[in-house]
């Protein structure tokens, strides 16, 4: 009987660790998260609207996510003009998402993952940190995942992106 049910634990417990991050074709995890500004924000907001470049990131204000953030700051006009709403998501709390924004004048909203469920949802925390893998999700506005980037290398993200967001125009 014990032999049973610790088997069964291991199993639950398996399925629950072997989770899988989204691909392309598959439908968004929803979520539901708070921005720096408190403010309660939904990937449903966006359905049927925009376009939504969802970032992970591991930490406010260090040196690969800040040039991360930069760089989104700064192809914030021709995302917009494709019609994208960027979000990006991190551990981290409002108050210093807050601090984030203001310090690097970024136009774009952060949501603070502090209990990690979107994070999970996402299945990108990395193992024994509270702190997200750099992966980034491009959803359409059917809820879809278009492309996924799982990469260390910002510029790979912002590449990558471009080049999804560029195939979304011509269907």
């Amino acid at each position: 009987m014990k032999i049973k049910i610790l088997l069964a634990a291991f199993c639950l417990a398996a399925t629950t660790l072997f989770a899988e991050m989204p691909k392309a074709g598959d439908t968004a995890p929803a979520f539901t998260g708070l921005d720096q500004d408190g403010k309660t924000v939904a990937l449903a907001d966006f359905a049927g609207k925009k376009t939504v470049l969802l970032y992970f990131y591991p930490k406010d204000f260090t040196g690969g996510c800040t040039k991360e953030a930069c760089g989104l700051r700064d192809r914030m006009g021709e995302l917009q003009t494709n019609n994208v709403a960027v979000l990006g998501v991190s551990y981290d709390s409002a108050a210093s998402h807050k601090k984030f924004i203001t310090e690097y004048q970024l136009n774009f909203t952060l949501l603070a993952d502090t209990d990690g469920k979107i994070t999970e949802a996402y299945d990108v925390k990395m193992p024994l940190l509270n702190m997200a893998k750099r992966v980034s999700f491009l959803i359409g506005t059917d809820g879809k995942i278009v492309h996924v980037t799982d990469a260390g290398n910002p510029q790979k993200h912002f590449d990558e992106m471009q080049a999804a967001i560029a195939g979304l125009k011509m269907n």
